[in-house]
Formats: C-alpha cells, sequence, structure tokens
C-alpha cells in the first residue's frame, strides 16, 4: 500500500466511527452551519497574487514542520499580511492537524477557509460547515467521478465552494463538471511524493477558463509563481514554505512584497 492508500483506509475508519459520536442533526444544529460563507474563488480572483497560505504541523513526506505556534497566530498573520485565502489541515494521524483548529481559524479571521482533508463522504462535508470552512477539498486520485459529482454537488447545497486537485491530465478529464469552483494541480505526486512545476506546467492549458486555476505544492521561490501566473495560474497554495518559519505572516510578508517587484 501507498502512503495515500494508507490514509484513505484509516480516513475509512474514522469516519465510521465518528459517525457513532456525532449526528448529522447534531453537525446541522451548531451556530456555525447555517452561517453565511465566504468565497475563496472570489478571493482569488480579486488579489494581485492569489495565495492561499496554509496552516500545516507536519506531513508524512517532511515529518514535523512546526508545532510550536498556536493556530491564531498562524492564521492572524497570514490575513493581516493579505492571504487570499487560508487552508487547514484538519488530518490527525498524518498531518497532526484537528476540526478544532478548524474551528479556531474561524474565530480568528474573516479570511475564506478551506477544510484540508482527504474526504471520501458527506458527513465529512458537514463538520466542514459546522467548524467554520468555506471550502472542501477533494482529491481526483482518490474519488471516482461519479463520487467528485456527488460530494461538489453536495457541498455545493450547504453553500461551500469545491478545490478539486489534479495530479495529471487523466485525473482531470474525469472530474470536469459544473459543480467545482477551482481546480488546483498538485505538482506532488501522492503516491511517491516526488514533487516538480511541470506537473503544473502540463495541465494548466488543458483546465477549461470556467474554474480558478491554482498551482499546489512545491512553491518555494517568487520566481516560481511568476513563472506560473504567466502561464496562467490565478492562484497558489502554499504551506510548508511559510510553516518552517518562527513567523509564517512574516515570511508570506516577504513573499508578496518580493511579488511586488
Amino acid at each position: 500500500m501507498t502512503i495515500l492508500d494508507q490514509i484513505i483506509a484509516s480516513k475509512k475508519r474514522e469516519v465510521t466511527l465518528k459517525k457513532r459520536v456525532i449526528s448529522i442533526s447534531q453537525l446541522e444544529n451548531t451556530a456555525l452551519f447555517n452561517a453565511k460563507t465566504n468565497s475563496l474563488s472570489k478571493s482569488i480572483i480579486n488579489s494581485p497574487f492569489g495565495i492561499i497560505a496554509e496552516h500545516k504541523r507536519r506531513s508524512p513526506s517532511k515529518g514535523t514542520i512546526n508545532h510550536s505556534l498556536s493556530v491564531e497566530e498562524v492564521v492572524s498573520g497570514y490575513e493581516n499580511v493579505g492571504a487570499s485565502g487560508i487552508s487547514v489541515l484538519t488530518d490527525s494521524q498524518y498531518f497532526g492537524g484537528s476540526l478544532d483548529d478548524l474551528l479556531l481559524a474561524k474565530a480568528a479571521v474573516n479570511t475564506p477557509l478551506l477544510r484540508k482533508e482527504f474526504i471520501i463522504d458527506e458527513y465529512q462535508i458537514l463538520e466542514a460547515k459546522a467548524n467554520g470552512a468555506d471550502a472542501i477539498l477533494l482529491i481526483a486520485a482518490v474519488l471516482t467521478r461519479a463520487e467528485i459529482k456527488s460530494l461538489s454537488e453536495f457541498a455545493h447545497s450547504i453553500a461551500l465552494e469545491v478545490l478539486l486537485e489534479v495530479h495529471n491530465l487523466e485525473e482531470l478529464e474525469k472530474s470536469i463538471m459544473p459543480s467545482l469552483d477551482i481546480i488546483g494541480v498538485n505538482n506532488r505526486n501522492l503516491k511517491t511524493f516526488e514533487v516538480s512545476l511541470q506537473y503544473s506546467m502540463d495541465l494548466v492549458t488543458q483546465i477549461p477558463n470556467d474554474f480558478v486555476k491554482i498551482s499546489e505544492s512545491g512553491l518555494s521561490t517568487v520566481d516560481d509563481l511568476k513563472l506560473l501566473k504567466s502561464h496562467g495560474f490565478q492562484g497558489f497554495l502554499i504551506g510548508e514554505n511559510f510553516m518552517k518559519t518562527d513567523n509564517p505572516g512574516v515570511a508570506l510578508e516577504q513573499y508578496i512584497n518580493q511579488l511586488k517587484v
């Protein structure tokens, strides 16, 4: 089994157990469930740089990245310097995150929040809404076309936007449908964890202009963003590059300042 296979197997067990403890009606009756959401796609389009900055404690490929900072410190820092969106990792076993992180982020900022998770079930989408998300991530590598359709349509039915992540042309072609808002190209192969910007370069012209186009992972230098932006990407999801510093907000600010040059 690849790491991705292990994560999905673990996620299926996790969702089954959670359903026994917190019912759908409990999620639907939370204070945030009927709150108005903010549009991540519009925020990206209306920004000169479109950076979705990420709260990320660790990962299977990099190990510990940053366990010393509070969620509030990180997300407030991102918002204060102009992040278009904030991605919050909620997987506990592999990334050290939780739904509490999403809830704390919601309490701290008004910037659109993306629940970064391995979503395989409508229940997780309800969790996202109940804990303050404005958008969810769907990963084409672990879902069929029918699953992408049903999950994305369900997300839209409760006013959440959908970021669909692809890694190659096959995943993109099976996934294109009206119920998506943003299509992101992950430069990291989730099966081998190899990173290459060429994945984004190869796919950008294949993504219809109906969708906001973003590039994800492995975006370490300002030149990377300038190159990808010149090829048609409107947004960029960056986590590790900021989180590995003592002050992710300052790191993002310095990054944005370099982009202005």
